[in-house]
This record gives C-alpha cells, sequence and structure tokens, in this order.
C-alpha cells in the first residue's frame, strides 16, 4: 500500500484518473429512488483518496472547469436568451424568485447556524445541485486578503458542506415535488396532465403519438378498388383524416410508377404507398382498399436526418403550418431543445435551435432541409477553435469586476467561460453552420469536465474533509433536508396564484429552476406524461447561469 500510495503522489495524473474510475462506479450505487450519480461519486472517491496526501496542480482543476461552464452555457444559450423574451415572462419571473429565494435562504442558515464563508458555499452548492457554485465561490475566496493557509481551509469546507447536502438536494426534491407539491395545490397531478393533453388539439391519437415521441410511423400500400379515395386527389387524400397525418409517398398507375403530386388524382385499380402511424393505420385506414405487397412500388431511398431550424420563416410558426408548406413526405420522430426532448403536436411551436429529427424520402427530407435551416451533417469532427476563443474571451470578460450595494462582483475567469458559453451557444443556433459540438463531445466536456473537476476538488479536500466535517457538526444534516424545499414553496405558491401557471407546467419549471432534472424525470413518472418538460427547459437554462452567479456573491455577502 506504501508503494501505491508513493506511485500516487508522484503521479497525480494517476490519482486523477483513479479517482475518476472509482467515482463512476460509486455514482451507479442507488439507494430508493435516490442514485449517487457520477459527480457525487467522484467528490467522494477523491476525498477517500485524497486522504493520502497527493497533490494535484491547481491549474488542472480550472481547466476541466472552464470546458465544463462553456459546454453548460453552450447548451443552454438558445433557451436562455428565448426566456428572456415577453412571451416567456412567467417562467423568467418563477426562475428568479427560486433562484433569489435559494440564495437568501442558505445566507440566512449560515449567518443563524455560524458557518463559515466556505461551509456557507458548499451548503448553498448542494442543496441546490449546483455544482458550479463550488468552483466560482472557491475562485472568488481565493481573491480574498487572507492568509493561504486560511483560504486553502475555506475553499476545502465547500466540498465537505456540499457532498453531505447535496444526497438531501437530490432527495428532497424528488420526494417532494411530484409528492407534496400536488397535495399542496390540491390537484390530482395525474389528472392534471390528462387535462392538459386535452388541449392539444383534444385528439386523443394526437396525445398518443406524443407520448411515444412519434416513432410509430409505418408504410403500406393498397390497391383502390372502391371508397372514398377513389377519384380523390393526393392532396384529398392526405388531409381526409382529422386530426391524422397521412403522407402519399408513391402511385403506380396502369402499371407505371409515379411520384405524387398534391393535384393528382387517384382511379380505380390504382395502387398507392400511404405512410402514417401505426394508431391511424390501424384504426382509420382498414377499409380504404386491399392491402398488397409491391416490392418495386415500395423501394425508394429514404434517410433520417436532424436539421436545426435557423431560418426566420420557420421559427415562430407551428409544427401544423411547417407540414402543410414544407412537410410533403416528411415524418417528425424528435423535437430537442435545449438538450430535452420534447413532446409536440400540431400546434407546438418551433424555435431558433430546435433541432426536428425526420424520416422520408431522401428528396422531400433535403427540401425540407433547405427550408428549415442546418443540415446535420458532419457528427464527428467538432470546431475546436471555437471553443478555445469562447473561453479565452470569457476568461478577459471575467477578468473585469465591479461594486454592487457595497459587494463586489466578478464572473472570474471561470464564470467568464459560462458566460461565453451562452453567447456562442446561441450564435450557434442562429448560423448552425458554425461552432458545431456534437452530442458526444458536448458530453466529454460536460460530464467528463466537472467530473474531472470534482475529482480534483475532492483530492485537495480529502486530508482535512473529517476535520472539517466536525467542526461543521451534525446540525448540517437537518438543514441539508429542508433548506431544499424552502424556496420551492415559495415558487410554488407564485407560480401557481401570482403567475397563473398550469400545475403540470409549473412543477417541471420548479424542477427547472432548481436545475435538478432527476426531479424532472419523478414529475414525469408521476404524472405519467412528458408535458412537464414544456416547463423545464427555459428555467433551467436560467437557473443555470443565476446559481452558479451566486458563487461569488454569497461569498462577498458572508464577508461583509
Amino acid at each position: 500500500m506504501d508503494f501505491f500510495i508513493r506511485i500516487l503522489r508522484s503521479h497525480p495524473e494517476l490519482a486523477v484518473f483513479l479517482t475518476l474510475a472509482t467515482g463512476f462506479i460509486i455514482g451507479r450505487i442507488k439507494v430508493g429512488s435516490f442514485t449517487v450519480g457520477p459527480m457525487l461519486g467522484c467528490l467522494f472517491a477523491g476525498m477517500i483518496i485524497g486522504i493520502a496526501g497527493i497533490h494535484v496542480a491547481p491549474v488542472v482543476k480550472v481547466i476541466f472547469f472552464d470546458l465544463f461552464l462553456f459546454a453548460t452555457g453552450y447548451k443552454v444559450g438558445p433557451q436562455f436568451f428565448y426566456g428572456l423574451k415577453k412571451e416567456a415572462l412567467p417562467q423568467l419571473v418563477l426562475t428568479l424568485v427560486v433562484c433569489i429565494a435559494c440564495l437568501f435562504a442558505a445566507y440566512g442558515i449560515a449567518r443563524t447556524v455560524g458557518y463559515d464563508v466556505g461551509t456557507t458555499a458548499g451548503l448553498l452548492a448542494g442543496a441546490f445541485t449546483e455544482s458550479t457554485v463550488i468552483g466560482t465561490a472557491g475562485d472568488a475566496i481565493q481573491q480574498l486578503s487572507l492568509p493561504d493557509d486560511e483560504k486553502q481551509r475555506l475553499v476545502n469546507n465547500i466540498p465537505v458542506a456540499y457532498a453531505v447536502t447535496y444526497i438531501f438536494g437530490t432527495s428532497m426534491l424528488v420526494w417532494f415535488l411530484p409528492t407534496i407539491a400536488p397535495k399542496l395545490l390540491r390537484i390530482n397531478l395525474k389528472t392534471a396532465a390528462k387535462e392538459l393533453e386535452k388541449k392539444y388539439d383534444d385528439q386523443k391519437e394526437t396525445m398518443s403519438a406524443i407520448n411515444s415521441a412519434f416513432r410509430e410511423w409505418t408504410l403500406r400500400a393498397f390497391r383502390l378498388s372502391s371508397g372514398p379515395w377513389v377519384g380523390a386527389t393526393v392532396a384529398g387524400i392526405e388531409n381526409s383524416i382529422p386530426g391524422g397525418r397521412i403522407i402519399v409517398e408513391r402511385i403506380r398507375q396502369k402499371g407505371i410508377i409515379m411520384e405524387p403530386l398534391p393535384g393528382m388524382i387517384i382511379g380505380q385499380g390504382d395502387t398507392i404507398v400511404v405512410a402514417a402511424r401505426q394508431n391511424i393505420m390501424l384504426e382509420k385506414l382498414d377499409k380504404v382498399g386491399e392491402e398488397v405487397v409491391d416490392r418495386e412500388l415500395m423501394d425508394f431511398p429514404v434517410m433520417n436526418m436532424d436539421m436545426t431550424v435557423s431560418k426566420k420563416t420557420v421559427a415562430g410558426r407551428s409544427l401544423r403550418d411547417l407540414a402543410m408548406e414544407y412537410g410533403q413526405g416528411v415524418m417528425l420522430n424528435k423535437l430537442r431543445r435545449g438538450g430535452q426532448e420534447m413532446p409536440f403536436e400540431p400546434g407546438t411551436i418551433v424555435q431558433k435551435g430546435d433541432v426536428l429529427s425526420v424520416f422520408g424520402r431522401q428528396t422531400d427530407v433535403e427540401h425540407l432541409a433547405a427550408w428549415v435551416g442546418f443540415r446535420e451533417v458532419n457528427k464527428l469532427n467538432t470546431d475546436i477553435a471555437f471553443v478555445a476563443a469562447g473561453i479565452i474571451l470569457g476568461g478577459l470578460v471575467g477578468l473585469l469586476s465591479w461594486r454592487v450595494a457595497g459587494i463586489e462582483i466578478t464572473l472570474s475567469t471561470s464564470g467568464g467561460a459560462l458566460l461565453m458559453g451562452l453567447v456562442f451557444g446561441w450564435l450557434h443556433s442562429r448560423l448552425p453552420s458554425i461552432g458545431r459540438i456534437p452530442e458526444a463531445a458536448l458530453w466529454v466536456f460536460d460530464s467528463m469536465g466537472l467530473a474531472a473537476f470534482l475529482a480534483v476538488v475532492g483530492l485537495a479536500a480529502g486530508p482535512t474533509f473529517i476535520q472539517g466535517l466536525g467542526k461543521t457538526g451534525w446540525s448540517i444534516v437537518l438543514i441539508g433536508i429542508f433548506l431544499p424545499v424552502l424556496p420551492h414553496v415559495l415558487g410554488l405558491i407564485v407560480g401557481r396564484y401570482a403567475l397563473k401557471m398550469n400545475p403540470v407546467i409549473l412543477l417541471g419549471a420548479l424542477a427547472g429552476a432548481g436545475t435538478n432534472t432527476t426531479a424532472l424525470k419523478a414529475v414525469q413518472d408521476a404524472a405519467g406524461s412528458k408535458l412537464p418538460v414544456l416547463g423545464y427547459t427555459i428555467p433551467y437554462a436560467l437557473g443555470n447561469i443565476i446559481l452558479t452567479a451566486w458563487g461569488p456573491i454569497i461569498v462577498s455577502m458572508m464577508t461583509r
């Protein structure tokens, strides 16, 4: 063991990777509905391994932290700026209420109990599951006029408080939002979700498709001998089922295969290939004609494509309008917004930066891509120059500081990376041809960046973890249980009674404002619906930025 410890001390890079491996294994541990998760796992592993006294250069954690923050800003940038628009005002107000309540609740309790600034920052980061506060608050502490040993002690207290309160910050919201909050609102969450679904054009078949993420499309060939489609035009057939979409893909007339045109008339004996969702095909098209197998007719090129909405002529319009004007021969499988898969229906309004995953004939898909904005072609290469330039510019902006109400505010280089991530992510949503970061690479910057940062933080705090926990006392456990819920109770009251938000959307928004994806999934499971995500994306984007900004502010408030 002594030999192994000497190796880790001599080669701290091995200690970092050992911490990552151990942390991701610990992260798989699940107790009831609570999963430790790789981030908390890496912090725990770091503090355990760090007891051996392993020194890692501080610049290592800064590099990983900057990558993580830039990636976070890049992901949420489009939704962050959209959240500043008038139509998103209720969600913006709710997020501000919750985040401000988080700040003052942590500050008030810390002052009452007598916590130092490091413990308070860790309490804020853990109780409200915002790991970025560890970095931004730590940077702010390093700027204080204190002896180096004292600054390091305070910085090491951050992960101690974070580790204890993060467990409760996550699990309490996972329990409170789907279980207690509906009772406080006096609603049945599943019933409320079903009522909201009915507002989506009152079309049961449409909502069934929403719940399955529109993956139920199928192709069939029918030979027409009689029925309503004989003598109808292609456009008439495609609009023959109210609330259900049918696409005529190909036609065989008198033995000749033809591509469909809206005004083409279908005659007796013609064979047509139609695409529709499974439920439409089975319930509505069972008597239109004789189903046949015509391999030659059905053998045409189809493709899947992801495309990013960037054209002004498309953004702000409903899916129904786009389908009527540009969607001939194309089926929508998924709509992703801010990294989250969104439920959708014909009236859903698309926004710039939305990613549409479509399927259909190659010519039709390519035609749609030309109208929508940007066709996602290269799925491998990352624009590293774009990423590096963003972090550099952000670092320079982060060096600026100003004083507000006696509190000195500075973003720090890391906070600047987050700010430029927002701007560059928004810029990419407008000009998708530049600044591409594929999802796999974004995961590495995001998840691995934060995991490595927490691993190094844990290694540094390891030697003093037990001592720090002893000085903090077990009172922090009780605080960690109740503190996460208080701001969300306030948000519940403001959102429902002042902002008049739909309760299903409100619960999703509260999960977003608390930057708690696990809580969102718990609400969706309890509601039996994906619809809570409609309230999640904008508050999640705003909450990430606001809570991260609280790092240096809580330090200034505690040191006044």
